[in-house]
């Protein structure tokens, strides 16, 4: 599967914290229905066994709605699942040494603050940028707020896709307009909804909203 700036429309990532009334698998397929364009599946406290058991699963729902999925941070659950695509931080494994170990085709998204770290992604290898955090968030604690200016600049350097992420909710989104991104990647906004599929669809309408509004 490819990776274009539809894709990033409206990028999904989970976090089991709000599972409760609905399993992770049950909020995945009502954000499905809602229109999610990729989803990123990320457990940084599971077995790798867990993980992937989880993420066969998880994947397959993806695939039945021609989705991309993308695994957070693990390459080898991403090989051993068979996933779209992997996504790395800038602590985590180089984009370039991701690739070497993944082949020319799986998806490769990088988390980049800067517009020299989104320059070097793009040129090891990267499909596509997570750029933030745009607005505060509480989901990731060692986040600092990126900048108006940094964001459009990022957005200028570079021709591969690019998604902002943090902070980012119903009420904002507009905000973004102008920046240059080619959509938006939400945590909460959808998994800690009572009703994940229809925060997803006005999402959805507002990213492209914004998008169209800034092209």
């Amino acid at each position: 599967m490819t990776c274009d700036k539809q894709n990033m429309r409206l990028y999904a990532v989970t976090d089991r914290a709000w599972t409760g009334k609905m399993t992770l698998s049950e909020q995945v397929e009502a954000a499905l229905k809602g229109g999610i364009t990729c989803l990123q599946l990320r457990e940084k406290h599971l077995s790798d066994d867990a993980f992937l058991a989880e993420a066969k699963t998880i994947g397959q729902l993806c695939g039945q709605y021609g989705v991309p999925f993308i695994i957070n941070d693990n390459v080898n659950v991403a090989l051993a699942c068979g996933a779209d695509g992997i996504h790395v931080g800038q602590d985590d494994m180089a984009a370039g040494d991701v690739r070497a170990r993944v082949g020319k085709d799986m998806i490769i998204g990088v988390s980049v603050h800067t517009v020299e770290e989104a320059i070097k992604a793009e040129r090891d290898g990267a499909d596509y940028l997570g750029l933030g955090a745009v607005f505060h968030t509480d989901t990731k604690g060692d986040a600092e707020d990126m900048t108006a200016e940094t964001l459009k600049s990022i957005c200028d350097a570079v021709s591969i896709p690019t998604v902002a992420i943090g902070g980012i909710s119903a009420k904002n989104v507009a905000k973004l307009t102008g920046s240059g991104v080619d959509g938006i990647a939400v945590v909460s906004a959808i998994f800690a909804a009572e009703d994940p599929e229809r925060a997803a669809s006005e999402l959805l309408a507002l990213s492209r909203e914004m998008v169209a509004a800034s092209s």
